[in-house]
């Protein structure tokens, strides 16, 4: 993407962490009928995900004892747990967001399960919500 072009911040995901992905991805792709989309599995999580327009579900299955996502299910139990927006500039909304006196949970982007340049924000500076931005 040029830097010229500029899009607009979106909702890219909601991430959804789930005691098991077997028990609740037919809920989503039966039910509901959103269609699979393949995505890689991160930290310490399975994913799975589903199409929901032009945003996307992810199922997150602790697949770690110690992972993000296992603990947040042995502590909150399963249920929303992020919402990732894409921006159009994420280097830029990082450091903003620093200056802002934002709590970065990471200081510099890596990737994400669907291949793209990540960085979370810490609930406590969020209004209690966990916000993932990805690049678009």
């Amino acid at each position: 993407m040029t830097p010229s072009v500029r899009r607009g911040t979106r909702i890219a995901h909601i991430g959804i962490a789930v005691r098991g992905l077997d028990a609740v991805l037919p809920f989503y792709r039966d039910i509901l009928g959103m269609p699979e989309s393949p995505l890689d599995d991160a930290d310490g999580a399975r994913i799975a995900g589903v199409a929901a327009g032009d945003s996307l579900v992810e199922l997150l299955e602790p697949h770690l004892p110690d992972s993000p996502i296992a603990k947040f299910v042995d502590k909150k139990g399963p249920g929303i747990h992020h919402i990732c927006f894409t921006v159009d500039d994420l280097d830029g909304t990082l450091a903003k967001a620093k200056a802002a006196g934002i709590v970065l949970i990471d200081d510099t982007p890596r990737i994400g399960a669907e291949g793209k340049r990540i960085a979370f924000l810490h609930p406590k500076s969020t209004g209690g919500v966990l916000i993932e931005l990805s690049e678009y």
